[in-house]
């Protein structure tokens, strides 16, 4: 339940630095979790956010160290500067455990991922704002402090955050799922530890059960005592690791359930009931097998399961006897060879927040000759089709027990002749109609595409959809190249937007402004604004005209765009070009441009190597840039 807000501390000063430290303690370490970098993981972000409240009081001892205010200061500082280095640095050890604080609901799920997708002085704002409650003029004064280069904009993009959260953020952001000061303890890898350990301990062991038995002789215990059962949690670990433990869905589950995920995936396969092939699979994600090769993709952790994992599939695909499983929170796919001297793997990936079309697919089998995925049971037609090629049709695909063909790989061979993606159509028993895109990007499950057309002239702003029409199949013939930058990312969905169109100068044509923004597993987000003047088609996304890693922009949390590069018209003459999203009321263009234009869009002739500098304006006179600073240029 929510926690009460205390009332705001005074700024002022008179009190021990110690004292105010102590007194504020879980406000400070709330505003520092807040602040620091959520892709550092939970564990990380609680012990770096308590030594970093621990680590603000000023040197030279105790005595006053300016109030309340002060130590907010420092503690935002060191927050804000943890953005840039080594997660893990200098923290405390803890051996054996992993903290997080408690788990929330979806409306805390909603806030991680809007926190997620700001950037850091933007989260210092909302942590401000939210647990502070300081009016806007100390929110700025405070960011500017603590050496924030664009304050106000840090604000903007944390209000934002909390009109997207529909009022909801300052009362999630106050309860316990996001105080490091109330935490949970979970035990980390203990198998892997008791395996290592083995050798070791054997000598020690055997002292320790000599005196068990002597002390249990001495007191007249019998077998209930603790000691029996070995280390707490080592119970719980080895169950997760039982094949006889494992999880399997009903087969007609995900036809009647409000969640339509990996959770409702049957177990299929000939060798589903092999407990041999199973624990072999159950003992490498235990990290028992010392000759399996992990290999987590971006952004996911390796660690055992900490309960019986579900299992979707187990048979032999192309050589090879395959396991998945799924956690709740990833899927594992084990392969070993069925002959020859090649070792087993283990890939990982993340899968929370998964739905109908992120849940869709799962590689089973990456060869040479291409990729086989089993489908989910919910798919009910299945086909191929190439993104550069949007007028042709979707190919048919024969998917028996839910086990595709070898299908190419996108990009293979570094050329982009093709980009093939996989068109899946859902069962009507769970949704009509529903038809969508997913393609390869190097990891267990493919990228969801959608595509947001342009505003056009009505309202209210459109909202992306499924890429199957023809502007969506339009639109992702021209960047479908570009996808090949995101492989291996961790990328769960990428959405083309186009946000602005353009009547170029000298009578060329009308271009398109698109942002491409790739959603990863892990939260963050990724983007590409595109420059496309008419003329050019399939294959050439256009001139990359900003960028930025890690960030909201182009999303449902920052809905507010504008960039601008160099352009040659037909003619021969240089012109520097921009243009904003739906609500830009005016561009002002600097480096040498020197002009403001109203409206969303802008154009001045300039030199060829004139410097590109955007600044757009909403109606109320505030501003933004593009994604990353200043626009990139040719």
């Amino acid at each position: 339940m929510p926690i009460q807000p205390e009332p705001p501390p005074t700024a002022g000063s008179g009190q021990p630095a110690e004292t105010v430290l102590v007194e504020h303690y879980g406000r400070l370490v709330r505003i520092a979790y807040l602040v620091l970098p959520p892709r550092t993981g939970v564990h990380a972000r609680v012990l770096t956010a308590h030594r970093v409240v621990q680590r603000s009081l000023p040197r030279g001892g105790s005595g006053d160290g300016g109030g309340y205010a002060a130590l907010r200061a420092r503690v935002l500082g060191a927050a804000l500067r943890a953005e840039h280095r080594r997660p893990h640095a200098a923290l405390p050890l803890v051996l054996g455990l992993r903290l997080s604080p408690s788990v929330g609901g979806a409306d805390g799920l909603s806030a991680a991922q809007a926190l997620a997708g700001l950037a850091a002085p933007a989260r210092a704002a909302l942590a401000l704002s939210v647990v502070d409650r300081l009016p806007d003029q100390q929110i700025t004064a405070a960011l500017a402090g603590a050496g924030v280069a664009d304050p106000a904009g840090a604000l903007r993009a944390a209000h934002t955050v909390r009109d997207a959260l529909d009022g909801t953020a300052g009362t999630v952001l106050r309860t316990a799922e996001f105080d490091p000061g109330h935490v949970l303890l979970h035990p980390t890898d203990l198998l892997r530890r008791r395996l290592r350990r083995r050798v070791a301990t054997a000598s020690a062991a055997t002292v320790l059960a000599v005196a068990a038995v002597l002390v249990t002789g001495a007191y007249g215990g019998g077998t209930e005592r603790a000691g029996v059962n070995g280390p707490p949690g080592a119970a719980a670990a080895a169950a997760a690791l039982d094949p006889a433990g494992l999880r399997e869905a009903p087969a007609e589950r995900w036809a009647d359930t409000a969640r339509v995920d990996f959770s409702v995936w049957p177990a299929r396969g000939e060798r589903r009931e092999d407990r041999a092939l199973l624990r072999r699979a159950l003992r490498a994600w235990a990290g028992d097998a010392s000759a399996v090769r992990i290999t987590p993709s971006a952004g996911t952790g390796s660690e055992p399961p900490a309960a019986p994992p579900s299992l979707l599939f187990a048979g032999d695909v192309d050589g090879a006897a395959v396991v998945l499983l799924h956690d709740g929170l990833r899927v594992a796919r084990y392969a070993e060879p069925l002959r020859g001297d090649g070792h087993a793997v283990l890939d990982l990936a993340r899968t929370d927040r998964a739905d109908v079309t992120t849940a869709a697919a799962v590689v089973v089998s990456r060869t040479p000759d291409g990729t086989r995925y089993l489908l989910a049971p919910w798919i009910a037609e299945a086909g191929t089709r190439d993104l550069l090629r949007p007028t042709e049709p979707t190919r048919r695909l024969a998917a028996p027990g839910g086990l595709t063909p070898r299908l190419a790989t996108p990009g293979a061979g570094g050329a982009c002749a093709a980009w093939p993606a996989l068109s899946l159509r859902s069962s009507a028993r769970i949704v009509e109609q529903h038809s969508f895109l997913v393609t390869d990007l190097g990891e267990l499950t493919p990228a969801h595409l959608t595509h947001t057309p342009d505003p056009g002239s009505g309202a209210p702003a459109r909202q992306p959809r499924e890429a199957t029409g023809p502007s969506g199949l339009a639109a992702w013939a021209r960047t479908a190249c570009s996808l090949g930058g995101l492989r291996g990312q961790g990328v769960r969905a990428v959405n083309d937007w186009a946000y602005a169109r353009q009547r170029l100068p000298a009578g060329a044509g009308t271009a398109t402004w698109v942002c491409t923004r790739a959603d990863t597993w892990a939260g963050a987000g990724h983007v590409t604004v595109w420059f496309q003047p008419p003329g050019t088609g399939p294959g050439s996304p256009g001139t990359a005209a900003a960028g930025r890693r890690d960030t909201a922009a182009c999303s449902r949390f920052g809905r507010h765009v504008v960039a601008g590069t160099r352009w040659r018209a037909p003619d021969g003459t240089w012109w520097v070009v921009a243009a904003g999203s739906r609500a830009t009321a005016r561009i002002t263009l600097g480096g040498g441009a020197g002009t403001t234009a109203e409206g969303t869009t802008a154009a001045v002739r300039a030199a060829e190597d004139t410097p590109v500098e955007v600044t757009a304006f909403h109606a109320d006179g505030s501003r933004f840039s593009p994604p990353g600073g200043a626009a990139a240029t040719e």
